[in-house]
């Protein structure tokens, strides 16, 4: 019963969710007007229609007079001319008005994604996410264009032949209009279980496209355990359930279309039948039978595609309400609405004050009551056991979360009274495992200061030690790199992260295992190149290999979210705690 409430509540709202992009439509409003000035002008070309008609019949036929049928066949192209100019306006305005609004969603909806903090993206799938940038977006953008117009025009007609009808014969527009209900009363009724069809369909098609993100980004990891076999099946079990939902939602929405033709065609034939029986009977002419039957077609088709339409605006519901949830996703960790304002000049201070915090998700403490002051200028690295919470240290530094205990502290300001813009800009971040995009070495450099100039550039991938492989690249500097740095080694790919921190000259610098993926030579030159970064730089530093943090001014040694020890490398190994086992097993490796 549970679960059946919540698909109910799932299916209900699914209109209401398409109210909340209304301001796009909004921003294209003249446009919009102009769209639907072309639209009734089409409409009421297309009403005029079965009037000329009936006077050929009635006038030119009847009456036997050619000239006079030649100027109601002139007038007759005439009136197709205009439906034809009106009909390629709206056509064009509508669908531009479409793309500019699915443009301006999609952009909204990625700008929006990039304010989450990280806890969002640990719990979503990135093919998901990238499905509803896509997929749904484009849902939406039939609905704004193609659908809506269908909608308006048949709307307009149907109401247009409907009154034209009456006006024709009031008589036989009865039996008609007595059909009516039949037609509506499916849709009605149908309309929950379409929604919620579509709605699966669109999931099933999101599930399908997460896995093959994945897969495809593991491609190497995948054929070296020659799992491709098996990916392909799993993926093929994925394309086929998004193939079901979305064959039942067709169904679904087969019947609806098929049910209401049956039913208005059925009162189209019965109107003929009834007016036939009149103008036997010399009660009706030919040509307003003629005109009435045609008003009737015009009405039943307009009904009909307002069926199908029907099902077009349910799966954009849908659509709207998946993209809906990442709107309505507020950031965990955003400006107050007054931001404290860090010093300027910056200061380069880092505190962490009785700091407490857990993952989203786990029960277990990743930092426990940590306290940490690091003075302006000064070099600290942090080492211990995997698990230890060293990294935690960084992504709390940087705000990516935000503890549930105690605070972080950035030259006198705490995290919460900061914009968290400008609280990431005093940071630069060298990561373990670092991000290459599929741009030129340059950009990629560049990344954290667009709008460096190549000079500043260069510079930076000096001071990095990348200088020398990015000038034996085919471009140099303008070499595009694959996605991901794919055609890059580790280490090329970490000297680029490393210029990449040089160029941003930030006052505090991170350094999570900058060095890992260094072979010797390279390692020396960039620890080299980052001794002198360093200077007059509050660093902090995380490390497994002890030889890198030897000249630290302090080490603190971790276990368990908390620190254990702290001193220098001598200090610490006269001690014999933790530190001088971790020493003693490593160094003596080297040794060996």
């Amino acid at each position: 019963m549970a679960n059946e409430i919540k698909e109910d509540q799932k299916a209900r709202p699914d209109f209401s969710a398409l109210r909340s992009f209304w301001p796009y439509a909004l921003a294209q409003k003249q446009r919009i007007a102009f769209a639907l000035v072309a639209l009734i002008v089409a409409s009421v070309a297309t009403l005029a229609l079965p009037m000329a008609v009936r006077r050929v019949i009635d006038v030119g036929f009847s009456g036997g007079e050619q000239q006079l049928a030649n100027s109601y066949f002139a007038i007759l192209i005439g009136v197709v001319a205009v439906l034809a100019l009106a009909s390629s306006f709206r056509f064009y305005l509508v669908m531009t008005v479409g793309e500019r609004v699915v443009s301006q969603l999609r952009s909204d909806v990625f700008a929006h994604l990039t304010k989450l903090e990280p806890a969002f993206f640990d719990a979503s799938r990135a093919g998901d996410l990238v499905s509803r940038l896509t997929a749904d977006t484009t849902q939406i953008k039939s609905t704004f264009a193609s659908t809506a117009s269908i909608a308006l025009r048949n709307g307009i007609m149907f109401l247009g032949a409907l009154a034209l009808m009456v006006a024709t014969s009031p008589q036989l527009s009865a039996i008609v209009i007595g059909a009516i209900p039949l037609v509506v009363l499916p849709l009605v009724f149908s309309g929950r279980s379409v929604r919620k069809r579509a709605r699966a369909a669109q999931d099933r098609l999101a599930d399908a496209s997460a896995f093959a993100s994945e897969a495809i980004g593991a491609i190497r990891t995948m054929q070296s355990f020659g799992a491709e076999r098996a990916t392909t099946q799993r993926f093929q079990g994925a394309s086929d359930g998004a193939y079901e939902a979305s064959r039942d939602a067709t169904r679904s929405r087969a019947w609806l279309s098929g049910i209401a033709i049956f039913l208005v065609s059925a009162s189209v034939v019965l109107v003929l039948w009834v007016g036939a029986t009149e103008v036997f009977a010399g009660r009706m002419s030919g040509g307003r039978l003629s005109q009435f039957v045609l008003y009737a077609v015009l009405a039943a088709s307009s009904l009909g595609q307002l069926s199908e339409v029907y099902g077009d605006i349910s799966a954009a519901a849908g659509a709207a309400g998946r993209l809906g949830e990442i709107l309505a996703t507020k950031p965990a960790i955003a400006a107050p609405p007054h931001p404290k304002a860090l010093p300027t000049p910056p200061v380069g201070a880092l505190s962490f004050e009785g700091v407490s915090f857990r993952y989203p998700g786990r029960s277990n403490l990743a930092l426990a009551d940590l306290d940490l002051a690091i003075k302006p200028g000064e070099r600290v690295a942090l080492v211990g056991p995997s698990g230890a919470g060293k990294s935690t240290v960084l992504q709390l530094a940087l705000r990516f979360y935000d503890p549930f205990a105690g605070r972080v502290v950035v030259d006198g300001v705490a995290g919460p009274e900061a914009d968290p813009t400008d609280w990431r800009s005093r940071f630069a971040l060298v990561p373990q495992e670092p991000t290459v995009f599929g741009v030129s070495v340059a950009d990629n450099i560049a990344y954290g200061r667009p709008g460096a100039r190549r000079a500043e550039i260069e510079d930076a991938a000096q001071l990095a030690a990348a200088d020398g492989f990015i000038r034996a690249l085919p471009e140099g500097y303008d070499t595009i790199i694959g996605e991901r740095g794919v055609t890059l080694s580790g280490g090329q790919r970490q000297r680029l992260a490393i210029a990449r921190a040089v160029l941003k000259d930030a006052p505090i610098l991170l350094l999570d295992e900058a060095t890992s993926a260094l072979d010797s030579e390279s390692e020396r030159a960039v620890q080299d190149a980052l001794d002198r970064l360093m200077q007059g730089r509050t660093t902090l530093v995380v490390a497994h290999r002890l030889a890198t943090i030897l000249s630290a001014d302090r080490i603190l040694v971790m276990e368990d979210g908390r620190v254990v020890e702290e001193g220098t490398h001598a200090a610490l190994v006269a001690k014999g705690g933790l530190y001088a086992r971790l020493a003693a097993l490593q160094f003596g490796l080297e040794a060996a």
